[in-house]
């Protein structure tokens, strides 16, 4: 296993996957077990919630329109929990307009991926890559 999928301790990275469009969170699910992650998937924002509450993951890769409470509502959620605001986000989005990246930026996600630009591997890579630069900045 390769160090950018362990979490700090050299367990598996876990990662949340919230994206309401069931086929392509099948498709990330399998893609990011396959690369060696643990994996749990929310298809909207509620359930997104009740998951980060009941086991905080390392990374959430987290769509902005969702059912129930969008992607911008979680995010200001976790930016106020003291248990969550530590969890980096990646936003994976169809939104690509500036202001929608400049509010995720200021929400606290830590890198913007739009969905049309950007395939399936290169999910992964760019995460990867996300991560990794996000411990060494926080450490």
């Amino acid at each position: 296993m390769q160090s950018n999928q362990a979490a700090p301790g050299g367990k598996k990275l876990k990662v949340l996957i919230v994206e309401d469009d069931r086929f392509l969170q099948k498709i990330l699910l399998t893609k990011f077990e396959k690369e060696g992650y643990e994996v749990r998937g929310a298809s909207d924002g509620e359930e997104a919630m009740q998951a980060l509450l009941a086991e905080t993951p390392n990374l959430v890769l987290l769509d902005l329109i969702l059912p129930k409470m969008s992607g911008f509502e979680l995010l200001s959620e976790m930016k106020t929990s003291d248990k969550m605001k530590q969890v980096p986000v990646i936003v994976l989005s169809n939104l690509s307009q500036e202001e929608d990246l400049t509010r995720a930026r200021e929400l606290g996600a830590i890198d913007f991926l739009t969905k049309a630009d950007i395939s399936i591997h290169a999910v992964v890579e760019r995460v990867k890559e996300s991560y990794a630069k996000y411990l060494s900045k926080a450490h």
